[in-house]
């Protein structure tokens, strides 16, 4: 058993981001174009979808627009895709087929900075795809402007902490083929019930405790706050929760994946 190390740990794990920052430079063009035209997407086809069949949503006492309802979720969705994707299937890549841990470790950085780079490069990248998605949703009138832009650092922290869950997650998934079930089990529920398509505060009360559970609906309140102005639940509350989800996660990934690299 090897313990963590937290003294191991210094700014020396820069050097792995910028590392995958020179690697990511070469795709960015096709991986930026995703966070460019998503909103547009989304927005056209539930606008012209939904536009004859709802007539509006009922949020945190105000009536919106649909679209502008439904329009900050996806920010956060964003958020939470980018950065679990990249420490998931992206890091399991890097760590089991390239070897890329492998070689890192044949240098002074530790395991501990190679598990730090990681979830903050995919913060980094989650961060990123928000910024996009403003340049999109500002001009539309989805996101006031400059209120919103408070959504880039907010991503920032959404990252950490789903890119700290992911990371446990490849610190103890066997096979690259078994992410199917924290995909499924784990992200989809989260997806579909942390007030993304519909206002938590009107479903069931015996169901309304489970959407707490979801670090993506903390998120989700948050960017509605700073893209709208207003919002359901208490912003301390949600705030504390990322945190507290990020320090949990951060650390289970810091053990299960250094228990990995070490086998």
């Amino acid at each position: 058993m090897n313990p963590v190390q937290l003294n191991a740990i210094s700014l020396r794990f820069r050097h792995i981001w910028y590392r995958n920052l020179i690697t990511y430079r070469r795709i960015w063009r096709v991986n930026f174009l995703v966070p460019l035209l998503e909103p547009g997407f989304y927005i056209l086809a539930f606008g012209l979808g939904f536009s004859g069949l709802i007539n509006g949503v009922e949020y945190a006492g105000k009536h919106l627009v649909y679209t502008r309802f439904m329009a900050p979720a996806l920010v956060a969705t964003a958020c939470m895709w980018n950065s679990f994707f990249e420490t998931t299937y992206t890091s399991f890549v890097r760590m089991y087929y390239q070897k890329t841990f492998d070689g890192i470790l044949a240098t002074p950085i530790s395991i501990e900075e190679i598990i730090i780079a990681e979830v903050v490069w995919a913060a980094s990248k989650a961060a990123a795809a928000v910024a996009l998605m403003l340049l999109v949703l500002m001009p539309l009138g989805y996101a006031d402007f400059p209120r919103a832009l408070m959504c880039i650092p907010l991503a920032f922290l959404g990252g950490i902490a789903f890119a700290a869950v992911g990371i446990f997650f490849t610190g103890v998934i066997p096979t690259i083929d078994m992410f199917n079930l924290p995909i499924f089990l784990f992200i989809t529920p989260m997806f579909l019930f942390s007030g993304t398509f519909f206002p938590v505060a009107g479903i069931a009360k015996w169901a309304a405790i489970f959407p707490l559970i979801f670090p993506l609906y903390h998120l989700v309140e948050l960017t509605r706050f700073f893209c709208l102005g207003f919002m359901e639940s208490n912003p301390v509350f949600n705030l504390v929760y990322l945190l507290l989800f990020a320090s949990v996660f951060g650390g289970l990934g810091l053990v299960f994946m250094k228990r990995r690299l070490i086998k």
